[in-house]
């Protein structure tokens, strides 16, 4: 039972992160549960806890989301996340989260070099980015910072990026997690432990509003590197874990 409050109160705090820069949360609290629970019951429980969060986070920034690049990304992200779910079973946790790690660091001065470019993502890239990361999320545990990119570089930003963000890993999430249920990995520890962690995740959201709207462009791009940053550091921990 302690160990679920303390997981609780990282998890609000997790969360308050995610509502921030709309990701971030999972890569969090990944260490810890890799470390308490291993990698195999991890995926689950951030699974559901992630659903619960994104689920906060569209209902904080519903009147913001743009459905179109929502439904460009999650059209080819949920089939490839069901895929990647089922591959998870087979290939070695620890060579994926290693190379994600060493993608996430180099992904700082590519996001930045595309800022200063100017690059535009449009919608057939966002499908395409869509079936690649949704793909990993099947596969992985956290795949967040791999969406920023893809809908800051459409345009997105503040209210209008979290809330579609969120909306699109939702369904991402739910595709996964049915995957996962299929084969009989949401018993009803998994679930307890989910729920405790994805309702704190779900507060946060509505924590950081406020902050959202204070967030200078230069700052908020920081934070996006920092939280690229520390899923890389989150990746690393997992492989050392293992």
């Amino acid at each position: 039972m302690f160990a679920l409050i303390v997981l609780f109160l990282v998890a609000l705090g997790a969360g308050a992160l995610g509502g921030l820069v709309g990701t971030g949360s999972s890569l969090v609290l990944l260490p810890i549960l890799v470390t308490m629970y291993g990698p195999r019951i991890a995926v689950p429980i951030m699974g559901i806890a992630a659903v619960l969060a994104n689920v906060g986070r569209v209902a904080a920034w519903w009147r913001q989301i743009c459905w179109r690049p929502v439904l460009a990304y999650a059209v080819s992200g949920t089939p490839a996340a069901v895929i990647g779910a089922h591959t998870l079973l087979t290939i070695s946790q620890t060579l994926v989260d290693g190379v994600l790690g060493v993608f996430f660091l180099v992904m700082v001065p590519v996001r930045r070099i595309v800022a200063a470019r100017q690059w535009r993502v449009r919608l057939w890239q966002l499908t395409i980015a869509g079936a690649v990361v949704g793909f990993l999320t099947g596969l992985i545990l956290s795949t967040g910072p791999l969406s920023v990119p893809a809908f800051t570089g459409y345009g997105l930003s503040g209210g209008a990026f979290l809330g579609s963000e969120a909306a699109s890993s939702l369904v991402l999430y739910t595709g996964k997690m049915a995957t996962f249920g299929e084969f009989g990995a949401l018993t009803g520890t998994v679930v307890v432990r989910g729920l405790v962690i994805g309702t704190a995740l779900m507060i946060g959201p509505f924590l950081a509003r406020g902050m959202v709207r204070r967030v200078r462009p230069h700052t908020y791009a920081l934070l996006i590197d920092l939280v690229l940053l520390a899923a890389a550091g989150g990746m690393f921990v997992a492989v050392w874990t293992q």
